[in-house]
Formats: structure tokens, C-alpha cells, sequence
């Protein structure tokens, strides 16, 4: 395309799109560490604590099980809870949950920081919305209501009788004799399960950035997913009166911190937030839910309200957008319907260097917005500089918020910009960035979650197969079927993200995969059989299919600033969040589920 066309399409160009790449290239140079992921601290031994769950009462203690269930799901979280009710809808009734923390909810449980909200519209976000007869209170819900909502989903399917709380597994092993999978777990039990759910999620296991001196302050810390009410007061509306004569610092600028930060700069004498790499800070614009809306819903609104986002979000047109928020904005313009719409303004379709050159002028113009949103709201040009994000818009996930720029101009909290290197270390007292040491009496580690260590490190066991550890199994890379099944493993199922499609909105995703299981499970039972397991052939073919359609290593993830998308900026991606999965797109991924399934063949499974 011409300069011309190109104006025409996307309007006047006010930038050098050279010159802005290539500021996009220095910064993601800044920030490359050789170490990857390894620059992250495993929270075991003396990190231990960071993963206490301080949200119950200490002392807690029952009798080791030693029976056997039909179905055992592990995981709390809304993997687990669609895949209980699910399996409940199905009509197996002998279901186990297992759930490390003390109640359900999953990231829910743990996320009870000031501020937490959903990013992704509630009424698309919270399952069985339909289902439970419920509306959420706000177009975004917080964090109480999302919690509350997993624990009815819990009642409603009743799913908290026979489940083992505050229950972490140990060891999970096939007995091809019997074929039944032994659990045992940290309260002595040793109980046995025809078939298990793997819905352990990837969002429970904090993890720690690996900074010289992190165990030598002897002021008061905490991770963000373990809040410490105790020491703040308050609670997850803000009011942190605990924190009024405090020096607090903050390291990580993620989607928490965003959500967070808020809170603590209106109520800490001090707060110096320690900064990386800054996120991408659109509009939120939250409201309560409108009552006339809320009163035209018509059954099967969620699931069309959610499909309906799903293909704008994936890229593709639909007649009306049902949402109507920054994400189906955002996708608009940098995908299908921008070039659909610049095709019909040139009278012929594009072509593919054509289509890409459209969407990262697009991004350009987008971030540009972005940066220009933070220069208007910040009132120190310095601290405004260093908010902006020098990078494409989906190099990290993008976030939605209406107060975090502004907290930047209370006069009690000040940006540490470290110009991508990270704080350089910690000390009895505090955190040294370029030298300079912050005094602080708190310290919050808003660092999140491992995704891009392995599957087995995340769920803190290994599980053995017919003659094969899972560890083993993926050590070159995941081995399923669909995401769901792996060779070897019999009558195991996956939820998550194993070779699956990503999707903006998880728990649809995670909806699909729990329908998907229950179909086959049901089809197991009605063949009279108990065991079903997915033949070597099949596997390969699926692994064959994913390496085919790989977008983890392509030039757009490679040109991105590190996160956890593209295993911290590494050259390889082996263990990057996009590594391994499905990448034809979550619309093509559940279609091939649901093909799959009207075969009504259980192609690719050994049924016994």
C-alpha cells in the first residue's frame, strides 16, 4: 500500500512508524535478562510462607481417607467448579473436590487485594450465570462478588459435600490393575478415583522476582494474593488506616498492582512503586448493572452475550457489539474488521504483508492514544514519561483502569522508573534502585503468578502414568489430545491451558473444555467400559497439528518486551505462556471440539 492508501485507510499518520519501532526494539533490549524465567524465585524453602494461606484459622485437622470416589476433581477454582457441575449435569453424583486453599473460588480465593476487580465484562466472565439465575451488580464485578458467586456455584451443584478443603495433593499415581488413580495427599489420605479432572489453574503459586537481598528486610512483606489485612486494616474497598504512618513500597506494575496501587497511595503516608516495565492503561469506565437491561434478558442471553465477544475479540465481524468496552474496541482496530474495512476501500482484499503492515500501523496509533492518556492525566512530565508503554498493545495483557494514572499526582507517592533493569537489590531497610536507598517500613510484592514454569512444578506433584511420570512425559514440550488427554495417562483429564486455544475470556474456554470431558465420560459410561485413554496415533496427530499452527515463535512475540507471553523475551519460548498452544484461535479450537463430538465415534480414544 501506498502512503496515500495508507492515509486513507488509518488517517493522517502523526508519527515516524520507523522511528517508533525502533524505540520499541531499545526498550525490549533494556529489559532482556539471559537468566528468563530462572530470574523468578521458586517459593519453597525459606519462600515458603509467601504461599500460606492466611485466610484461615490455624489448626486445622481431620482423618486420613482411605476410600474411593468415581470421579475426583482437583481444584477449586472455576476450571473445577464448571467441571463439578458439569459432571453433576452429566449424572455422576459420586464427585470429589479437592482444593488446596479453604473454600472455592480459585484466583477469586486468593485475589482479595484493594480493588480487585474482573477486566473482562462480569456478565461474560462469571459462569453459570444463567444457570444460577443470577445477575452480577456491576458491568465489572470486584472481587467479593466474584468469590461469593464461585462459593453458590459450589452450594448449587453441591459440590462442598465429600470435599477435601485446605487438602493439597501429594502424589498421584495409575493402578493399570485395578484401573484406579491413587491420591494421596498432605493429610494422610490415600484415597482412590476412577477417573480425576485436572483443573489446578495457573493462577494459585506466587512467585517472587529473584533480587539480591530479598530475605534480608526486616521490615514488614507480603504478596499481593495474601494480603495482609492484619497489618493494612481495611479491606478490598481501600481505607488501609493501618497504613497512615507507613513507608510502603510496591514492586511490579502489572495488571495487580494497577488494581491495587490506588488503595495504597490514598492511604499510606508513603508509597514508592517500583517500575520495570509500565502497562498499557486504557478506560475502565465501570457501572452498576442497569435494571431495564437486566430485565430483557432473554435465556441463552450469556451464552450469545459471550460468543458474541469471543469473535470480536478473535478478530471477527458481528452485526452488533454486545459489550461495547475497551477489549472489543481495542480488536476492532487491530484485527479482521479493520482490514475488512480497508479492503472495501480499496475494492479488493488484502494481502497478508499488506494485512500486517495495516495492523502495526493500527497498534502504533492505539499506543499511541494509550501514551498520550497518561501524559494528559500525570501531572509531572517526568513521571508521565516513564508511564508510557513502548510496545505492541497485546505484548502484555492490557489493562483497564480510571484511577491509577491519577494516583501519581497525590503528593505522597512517587515512581521509581528502574528504565528496565529492576530494583537492583534489598536491603534490611528497603530497595535500591541506581543506588539509591528507599527506607520502608512495608514491602509489597505484586509480582504474580508462575505460568511459565512447568505444568508439574505449578501444581507441586507429578503424576505417574502406566509406566511414565507426567514430568517425563512433556519434558520436550506438552503430548495431548485436544488439551484434555494424554497418552498414557488413562482417564485423566486436563483443564487449562494445555495445547488449548487462548481466549480473552477464560472461563469460556474452560466451559468448552468441562462440556467436552462430561461428553466423553458420559459416552464411556453408556458403552458399559470404565477406562478411556487417547491412542499414541491420535496425540501425535494433535501434537503435529499444534507445531503446524505455532504462533509462539513468530516475529511479533520475539519483538515484544519480556513477560510471561513470550517466556520473558527469551530466543526459545519453550515454557512462554503462548508456547504449545492451539493456534488457529479459540472459535476454530472449540469448533473442533464440538465436530469431534457429533462424529459421535470417540475418534482417537482407546475406550476399555
Amino acid at each position: 500500500m501506498s502512503e496515500l492508501q495508507i492515509e486513507d485507510l488509518l488517517g493522517p499518520l502523526d508519527f515516524d512508524p520507523d522511528a517508533l519501532k525502533q524505540k520499541y526494539l531499545q526498550e525490549r533490549d533494556k529489559r532482556v535478562r539471559q537468566e528468563g524465567n530462572e530470574q523468578y524465585v521458586e517459593v519453597t524453602a525459606e519462600f515458603s510462607h509467601y504461599k500460606d494461606d492466611p485466610y484461615v484459622e490455624p489448626g486445622f485437622s481431620r482423618e486420613p481417607l482411605f476410600d474411593t470416589v468415581e470421579v475426583a476433581i482437583i481444584g477449586g477454582g472455576f476450571g473445577g467448579l464448571l467441571a463439578g457441575a458439569r459432571m453433576k449435569e452429566a449424572g455422576f453424583t459420586d464427585v470429589r473436590m479437592i482444593e488446596q486453599a479453604g473454600d472455592f473460588g480459585g484466583t477469586w480465593y486468593w485475589n482479595r487485594y484493594p480493588g480487585a476487580m474482573c477486566d473482562v465484562e462480569s456478565y461474560c466472565y462469571l459462569p453459570l450465570l444463567e444457570e444460577m439465575g443470577y445477575i452480577p451488580k456491576h458491568k465489572y464485578s470486584f472481587a467479593p462478588e466474584i468469590y461469593q458467586h464461585s462459593q453458590n456455584i459450589a452450594k448449587h451443584y453441591d459440590l462442598y459435600k465429600n470435599a477435601c478443603l485446605q487438602t493439597s495433593v501429594k502424589d498421584l499415581a495409575w493402578d493399570e490393575e485395578t484401573g484406579y488413580w491413587t491420591i494421596k495427599t498432605n493429610r494422610g489420605d490415600e484415597m482412590k478415583a476412577r477417573y480425576v479432572l485436572m483443573a489446578n489453574g495457573p493462577l494459585n503459586r506466587p512467585k517472587l522476582p529473584g533480587i539480591p537481598g530479598i530475605n534480608d528486610f526486616k521490615g514488614h512483606t507480603f504478596h499481593t494474593s495474601r494480603w495482609d489485612y492484619d497489618y493494612t486494616g481495611g479491606d478490598s474497598t481501600g481505607n488501609l488506616t493501618g497504613l497512615k504512618d507507613k513507608k510502603v513500597g510496591i514492586i511490579g506494575t502489572g495488571a495487580t498492582a494497577v488494581q491495587c496501587i490506588p488503595a495504597l497511595g490514598a492511604s499510606s503516608k508513603q508509597l514508592f512503586v517500583f517500575q520495570r516495565t509500565p502497562s498499557s492503561i486504557d478506560v475502565r469506565n465501570n457501572s452498576e448493572t442497569d435494571p431495564q437491561w437486566k430485565a430483557s434478558l432473554e435465556p441463552g442471553w450469556q451464552k450469545a452475550r459471550r460468543e458474541n465477544f469471543n469473535v470480536l475479540v478473535s478478530g471477527g465481524d458481528q452485526d452488533v457489539d454486545l459489550v461495547g468496552d475497551g477489549w472489543t474496541e481495542i480488536m476492532r482496530e487491530l484485527t479482521g474488521i479493520a482490514a475488512k474495512t480497508a479492503s472495501k476501500k480499496l475494492g479488493r482484499r488484502l494481502t497478508k504483508a499488506e494485512r500486517g503492515q495495516l495492523m502495526e500501523l493500527a497498534d502504533y496509533k492505539k499506543m499511541n492514544q494509550v501514551r498520550a492518556r497518561a501524559e494528559q492525566i500525570v501531572n509531572d512530565p517526568e513521571t508521565a514519561e516513564a508511564l508510557k508503554p513502548y510496545y505492541r498493545q497485546f505484548c502484555k495483557r492490557p489493562c483497564f483502569h480510571d484511577e491509577y494514572l491519577d494516583t501519581y499526582n497525590l503528593p505522597n507517592v512517587k515512581l521509581v522508573d528502574t528504565h528496565g533493569q529492576g530494583v537492583e537489590r534489598i536491603t534490611e531497610k528497603g530497595v535500591v534502585v541506581d543506588g539509591v536507598e528507599y527506607e520502608l517500613d512495608c514491602l509489597v510484592f505484586a509480582t504474580g503468578f508462575e505460568v511459565g514454569t512447568s505444568y508439574t512444578r505449578r501444581a507441586g506433584y507429578d503424576i505417574k502414568g502406566i509406566d511414565s511420570t507426567l514430568s517425563d512425559y512433556w519434558s520436550d514440550g506438552l503430548r495431548t489430545m485436544h488439551g484434555t488427554q494424554t497418552h498414557g495417562f488413562p482417564n485423566c483429564f486436563f483443564l487449562g491451558f494445555t495445547q488449548t486455544a487462548v481466549t480473552v475470556n477464560v472461563p469460556q474456554a474452560l466451559d468448552e473444555q468441562a462440556q467436552h470431558i462430561a461428553y466423553v465420560l458420559d459416552q464411556v459410561r453408556n458403552q458399559g467400559k470404565h477406562v478411556v485413554e487417547v491412542t499414541a496415533e491420535a496425540e501425535q496427530a494433535y501434537v503435529d497439528e499444534i507445531k503446524r499452527l505455532d504462533v509462539s515463535g513468530t516475529r511479533f512475540y520475539r519483538e515484544c518486551t519480556p513477560g510471561y507471553y513470550n517466556n520473558e523475551g527469551q530466543e526459545r519460548s519453550d515454557n512462554g505462556f503462548f508456547t504449545g498452544m492451539y493456534g488457529g484461535g479459540s472459535i476454530r479450537f472449540f469448533e473442533v471440539l464440538e465436530n469431534w463430538r457429533k462424529q459421535g465415534e470417540m475418534k482417537g480414544l482407546d475406550v476399555r
